[in-house]
């Protein structure tokens, strides 16, 4: 197979909800980069966040923050943090409609306080890698600091939670110029929907274009891997798109391919049918 730029989510699809990668996902990583090809990140996650259990596995390369920050071995091609005033428009508007939010920057990560109790009593749907990765992470108490410590220097994303699905419409017609509203997979019984806020223009599929600029290499040699609506625009840029077998509905309906689950180890059967490995 001719080199090829590969690029995995982490939640849902590189790992399962805050595990460390499996012995196979590190071998499928490893094993392809060994054969030639390039293996990038491509996360909504924040750099702080991608724990070192990660890191060690080795890549070329880092799409972060839902594309608003790109680097390869280290050097950065691109970083956009949102205007402090266009964040503090946002959070007027998500709070005057009573939904609690979430903020990104390059130091962690801000909340509502309400939020995390809100995340703590949710029931996640098992397509919601997303919900279910924000309660893992209080359950295993990473730092995530309290709104009234936020710097307000602006950030990378704003992800929103809400009681009422209502309130999300209700917010989407004054964001629609300026960002894309993902709401994230939901059950009938949910009482808690959450989703993010991504800037029109700066999201993982033009991280991804980007790389293949700095490469010199086209879309078509291109592969994404992902299980949710944040990677959207990345399997839709991708030259073949995977799906996880855990992804949600509609992820599945636009992929190429489908592969198993990330508890079966999806990402490594899948490398080897395709001849990555």
């Amino acid at each position: 197979m001719n080199r090829k730029l590969v690029f995995l989510d982490i939640d849902g699809t590189l790992i399962s909800a805050m595990a460390k990668p499996s012995p196979q996902t590190v071998k499928a990583v490893r094993g392809a980069r060994a054969k030639g090809h390039k293996v990038f990140l491509c996360t909504g996650r924040n750099m702080p966040i991608i724990g070192e259990d990660i890191r060690e596995v080795g890549f070329d390369g880092i799409i972060s923050s839902a594309g608003g920050h790109v680097e390869v071995a280290g050097q950065v091609l691109f970083d956009h943090l949102l205007p402090e005033e266009t964040i503090q428009e946002c959070l007027a508007l998500f709070h005057g409609h009573g939904m609690y939010c979430r903020i990104e920057n390059q130091e962690g990560i801000y909340t509502d306080p309400q939020m995390e109790e809100l995340l703590k009593n949710a029931s996640a749907d098992p397509g919601n890698s997303e919900l279910i990765r924000m309660q893992k992470e209080i359950e295993a108490g990473i730092p995530i600091r309290p709104y009234g410590q936020y710097p307000k220097k602006g950030a990378y994303k704003i992800c929103f939670t809400s009681t009422s699905l209502e309130r999300v419409e209700k917010i989407k017609p004054y964001l629609e110029e300026s960002f894309v509203c993902v709401v994230h997979p939901y059950g009938d019984s949910s009482s808690c929907f959450n989703g993010e806020i991504i800037p029109r223009g700066i999201d993982k599929g033009r991280g991804m274009e980007r790389i293949c600029e700095y490469f010199g290499m086209s879309r078509d040699d291109t592969i994404a891997f992902g299980d949710s609506m944040n990677d959207y625009e990345m399997m839709q840029y991708a030259g073949i798109s995977v799906a996880m077998g855990n992804a949600c509905r509609e992820l599945k309906k636009m992929a190429d391919r489908i592969c198993k689950s990330v508890e079966e180890d999806g990402l490594y059967y899948e490398f080897l049918k395709m001849g990555l490995i």
